[in-house]
């Protein structure tokens, strides 16, 4: 079983995670030819304030 865990800051809204979640699943499917009822997608939304950039964090460059 196919398992892709991805890492994104947050702000994004819940139409666009599941377009992620359905495209990551195709690539998956036709890369491996793995059964998409196998492939699972772990989307993790990480705060600004975490994400580091160039040694500043995402908040403070405006991303």
């Amino acid at each position: 079983m196919p398992i892709a865990q991805l890492y994104i800051m947050e702000g994004r809204g819940a139409e666009e995670k599941r377009k992620l979640i359905e495209r990551v699943t195709d690539a998956i499917c036709e890369a491996l030819d793995a059964r998409r009822d196998a492939v699972r997608v772990i989307v993790q939304e990480v705060a600004k304030d975490h994400w580091g950039i160039g040694g500043r964090t995402a908040k403070e460059l405006g991303r």
